[in-house]
């Protein structure tokens, strides 16, 4: 039956009532109108952002059921922070798939957020409160929705298009600035390693958002360039960067080559004639006051090195003038980590790279070079958090084995895995699961199996061993614990923001997040200690989503060696050993409960790392983060909600080709938000 609208205006809260009763079952009048309630006058569709909405984003509901919260497996996801109005109004007429319309206090948008059903994330809503009253109100309109209303709404909160393309401006990363002067002036020595260290932003340190240039990095871009722009011309032209032989120091001829060829390899883009003029007047000035042609030369490099123009990569999209030179960059830094060659050069001059297919075979054919294994090593680097292994420091007392060679050959175990995986075309969801691993000597000691043939050969795990993929390797194990113990909470936490793309909210300020002590007096395990968490409902809410996970780990010590007990060393104090109360450590066995299980994620109940990866290899939301993950690493930012289509059509491609990551990066490079091949104009 259709609705009947009247102008609330018109009507008093009495006429309006006795239509209601005519109109709607009894039970709405009960949703409608909770007492105390709001005005039947105020229930429209605007009710839901200017009432309810601030309601929901109080109680922190979007940071779990955002598009990458924790429980964003669910159907319920909100919108962006930055949501326009009219995508949170269509958010909340889509909440209408969560409401019983014959009992509307009956539904889930009504039952779970006031924990009356059981709700992860524990009471949001407070029972008999003005938020509920405002919640039921909401609830209330959307049961009046008519049937073609709610099928307009639910499909319209699913309906998302593609972004189209906005000029960015991304700066070279440290990596990416090292390798491009590697192949531009032939320097091998890596000054960027000397720069202020780059910022992780969405797990990465190529994001956008947070590639600024702090006084501290603009100064030492400036140092660099004025040393790297002499040492290329000591002792002569070594590098062969002026094409010709010059008559004199004012060869106009040779110096136009020169501006031209060397201008843009290092602009990754032909000059216009204006930017040649400058650098001419640059280059005249200096080799005429010195008499010779190379000091013109090096004034011009170490101006270019200093440049946005080299330093940035700024891309204007099919509606500028090198929108062809631009997909060269955007390919060449994504898949070899630095400038274009002279091959991807003449491709960019012919127009060769403007259709998918041509881009397609571009990739292949790049795919086979060695630079881009050093690429994707440098992805997985980032994406799995190397440095912090690399840096991490054990206490010397409890883990004598750990060094920081030790630190290195874990790293080198899951970049071999990695690199079987990809570049032999294996199944990319092996990477989570696999029975086998590329060990060294030292760590087949510390795994305690046979020692390898030679240095990282393939080894198969006993069956009984619990490891698998790479949440058995050490590096997993070791990235995510403390220098004297191994921390669930970080485990946990690791395994939904790098594997499951969900963010976990911070805990609220202020609140006490210290562990109880472990004393002689009472010993405990890690599952004791964290279970003050989750009798404190502050904690809870986040802490029975990681911890539960984590606990699956505590057969594997902080360098992950195999521990049948948890062996709890407790030291005396600087006090007690002052008092006398307590000379020596104390040791203690106590028992493992190593029993976990991902919330959120059906029958995922695991004891050990090799059971983990076989739950998330077969599971949609990790197979997508996977995809997630790349597509940030190549595009320099995180995902929006306009990328959705994007991400569903990249995941389909990896899925039917067998979950092959080759496939994944070649259907990401032909993608039309990786080429910015969308115009401004595209709605």
């Amino acid at each position: 039956m259709g609705l009947l609208y009247l102008d609330p205006s018109s009507m008093t809260v009495k006429n309006f009532l006795a239509l209601a009763v005519l109109c709607a079952p009894a039970a709405l009048l009960l949703t409608v109108w909770p007492a105390g309630g709001v005005e039947a006058a105020r229930i429209d569709n605007d009710f839901f952002a200017e009432k309810l909405y601030p309601v929901l984003d109080q109680a922190q509901c979007r940071l779990c059921h955002g598009e990458k919260g924790v429980a964003s497996t669910t159907r319920l996801e909100f919108p962006n922070e930055d949501a326009p109005p009219a995508q949170i109004m269509q958010f909340g007429l889509g909440l209408a798939k969560f409401i019983d319309p014959l009992n509307p206090q009956n539904s889930l948008l009504f039952r779970k957020p006031t924990n009356r059903e059981q709700h992860t994330g524990g009471e949001r809503i407070k029972r008999g409160s003005d938020e509920e009253k405002i919640l039921l109100s909401w609830i209330g309109r959307l049961s009046e929705l008519s049937t073609e209303e709610r099928s307009a709404a639910l499909a319209s909160s699913l309906t998302h298009k593609d972004s189209a393309y906005d000029g960015v401006m991304r700066r070279l990363t440290h990596s990416q600035y090292n390798n491009t002067l590697r192949d531009l002036l032939g320097d091998q020595t890596r000054p960027a390693n000397h720069f202020p260290p780059e910022d992780y932003m969405h797990g990465f340190k190529n994001q956008a958002e947070g590639q600024s240039v702090p006084p501290l990095l603009a100064e030492a871009y400036g140092a660099a360039a004025e040393k790297l722009a002499r040492n290329t011309f000591r002792g002569g032209d070594r590098n062969n960067l002026v094409p010709c032989t010059p008559a004199s120091a004012n060869d106009a001829a040779c110096r136009a080559k020169f501006l031209r060829g060397f201008g843009q390899r290092a602009f990754r883009r032909p000059l216009a004639d204006e930017e040649i003029a400058q650098y001419d007047a640059l280059f005249q000035r200096e080799a005429n006051e010195n008499g010779d042609f190379l000091r013109g030369a090096q004034i011009v490099v170490e101006a270019m090195l200093q440049s946005p123009h080299f330093l940035f990569r700024m891309e204007r999209g099919p509606d500028g003038p090198w929108y062809s030179y631009e997909t060269t960059s955007r390919l060449s830094y994504f898949l070899w980590d630095t400038m274009p060659d002279d091959r991807l050069f003449a491709l960019a001059e012919a127009g060769n790279l403007a259709t998918p297919e041509q881009v397609e075979e571009t990739t292949r054919t790049m795919l086979d070079d060695p630079r881009s294994r050093k690429s994707m090593e440098e992805f997985l680097g980032q994406w799995l958090r190397f440095d912090r292994v690399l840096s991490t420091i054990r206490d010397r007392r409890l883990y004598r084995a750990f060094s920081s060679e030790l630190a290195a050959a874990m790293t080198e175990e899951t970049k071999r895995l990695f690199s079987h995986l990809v570049w032999d075309d294996g199944n990319f969801m092996d990477f989570l699961k696999a029975d086998y691993g590329f060990v060294s000597t030292d760590l087949a000691e510390l795994y305690e199996l046979p020692e390898p043939d030679e240095q990282f050969a393939r080894v198969d795990f006993p069956a009984d061993s619990g490891r698998g993929g790479v949440f058995g390797e050490a590096m997993f194990l070791t990235v995510t614990s403390k220098p004297s113990d191994t921390s669930p909470t970080e485990r946990g936490l690791y395994v939904r923001e790098h594997f499951l793309c969900q963010d976990v909210p911070p805990p609220p300020p202020g609140l006490n997040t210290s562990l109880p002590p472990v004393t002689d007096e009472k010993p405990m395990t890690n599952r004791e200690r964290l279970s003050v968490h989750l009798n404190n409902e502050s904690c809870a809410s986040c802490h029975r989503l990681i911890d539960p996970i984590g606990f699956g780990f505590e057969h594997y010590d902080a360098i992950g060696r195999y521990r049948d007990k948890h062996n709890l060393t407790i030291y005396p104090t600087r006090d007690e050993t002052m008092k006398g109360l307590k000379k020596e450590e104390t040791k203690y066995e106590l028992p493992i409960d190593a029993s976990a299980g991902v919330t959120g994620i059906r029958d995922s109940s695991f004891s050990t790392p090799k059971e983990l990866g076989e739950v998330l290899a077969k599971e949609p939301s990790c197979q997508k983060c996977i995809v997630r993950q790349i597509f940030r690493y190549a595009m320099g930012r995180q995902e929006s909600a306009e990328d959705r289509a994007t991400i569903e059509r990249l995941y389909a491609d990896f899925r039917d080709s067998g979950f092959r990551f080759r496939e994944l990066i070649i259907s990401l490079a032909t993608s039309e938000v990786f080429r910015g091949a969308q115009s401004h104009a595209t709605p």
